[in-house]
């Protein structure tokens, strides 16, 4: 696998948790560190810590402190969340660079380690407030709303893992590790990237908008994103250009072999027609024939008259509806690991043509052993000899 002879040391918290499974993902052998009775029954923490190693370690016991320093000084990267602590041994990221040279620590905290609020702590409904998100999220009389699961912590994550790999190829370049340090508000905002595009192309600052998009007409017109059906929602727009003409004329022609009204939609020419200047007379004329129609429908009918028709669009999936994809399921996207029937979301890459393998059950523990046992990373890499103090 891509990552075969990484070793990665996780002292995560839920802020983290999704850098170390990418990461294990990849083919890296990721150990993490947990102290004993932590509770490792919820589903969330299930979720995100399969494929590692998990290391139950108290530094405070006989031999503790020495075993996660002989696993520091064997690992090529650390991730951490400070004031990361194993049992109250503090792991600080200036104090691993300085003693572990050739280890890439990456450091995730919610503002960064600069700056005055560097110390901050922060919930994931406080990170996506700082980092922009809540301003667009919900309905445009009321409140900023947050998503119900949390983002924020997914986004750090990602940039984490990312970052990480970087530093990696860096090192096994340079000889030495760097400290990558991670800020969650920096990453929320990284995911808001397309609402600078309204201010520059349009002068329209985005905002709230619940349901619909705006931004799309320069004369201030809205359009409906998400449509009730019959047993849930559809994700459906009016575009422009080839693929939106072509969705349109086929949804169209679709009502019409359907016998349903089309109101405000029989005399448009889509191949003239442009979503940017239409007003918001017009977008309402066309959308209400829209919305009594697709009130018929269910979601499976839909996708596939949709598919037919080569139409933009797609049903709102559920919880349930994932868990049942046949798209998914064709791919092996679930994955059970050996030991349990218990299923999870599977590696989040194909390679080759495979989906790596599940290799660690998150409720399997291993003992603090030596490197040279505990994982593969002391041999496999190009430049892993040169290890903690050593000089390569």
């Amino acid at each position: 696998m891509l990552l075969s002879g990484v070793l990665i040391v996780d002292a995560t918290d839920r802020l983290g948790w999704l850098a170390g499974r990418v990461l294990a993902d990849l083919g890296a052998d990721v150990v993490k560190l947990e102290p004993p009775g932590s509770d490792r029954s919820r589903a969330e923490w299930r979720a995100f810590n399969v494929n590692k190693r998990i290391l139950e370690i108290d530094p405070q016991a006989a031999g503790g402190l020495s075993r996660i320093e002989e696993l520091l000084r064997a690992a090529d990267i650390c991730l951490l969340t400070p004031p990361a602590s194993i049992a109250g041994t503090r792991l600080d990221p200036l104090a691993l660079r300085r003693d572990y040279p050739r280890l890439v620590v990456v450091a995730i905290r919610p503002f960064g380690g600069l700056g005055p609020r560097s110390t901050w702590r922060a919930s994931d409904i406080e990170l996506m407030a700082a980092g922009g998100a809540m301003a667009l999220a919900g309905e445009p009389d009321g409140m900023p709303v947050r998503v119900s699961e949390p983002q924020s912590y997914g986004w750090a994550g990602a940039h984490a893992a990312i970052g990480a790999l970087v530093a990696l190829v860096r090192r096994d370049a340079t000889g030495r590790g760097d400290l990558v340090d991670v800020s969650a508000q920096a990453s929320v905002i990284a995911a808001l990237s397309h609402a600078p595009a309204f201010v520059d192309l349009l002068g329209v600052e985005p905002t709230r908008a619940g349901t619909f998009m705006t931004g799309r007409s320069i004369k201030g017109a809205r359009y409906r994103v998400f449509w009730p059906c019959r047993d849930g929602y559809i994700n459906f727009i009016f575009y422009g250009g080839a693929a939106g003409r072509r969705t349109n004329e086929q949804l169209v022609a679709w009502m019409r072999q359907s016998g349903a009204e089309l109101g405000g939609l029989a005399a448009i020419d889509w191949k003239s027609w442009d979503p940017t200047k239409a007003d918001q007379a017009e977008v309402d004329a066309i959308e209400a024939p829209v919305a009594k129609f697709f009130a018929r429908l269910t979601k499976r009918e839909f996708l596939t008259e949709g598919h037919r028709r080569e139409m933009l669009g797609y049903p709102v999936a559920t919880v349930a509806d994932i868990a049942s994809d046949p798209q998914l399921e064709a791919r092996g996207f679930f994955q059970t690991v050996a030991g349990s029937a218990e299923r999870f979301c599977g590696s989040f890459a194909v390679i080759d043509g495979e989906r790596p393998p599940l290799r660690h059950h998150p409720g399997a523990k291993f003992s603090a052993a030596p490197p040279s046992v505990a994982g593969p990373s002391a041999t496999a890499r190009p430049c892993a000899g040169a290890r903690g103090g050593e000089k390569p």
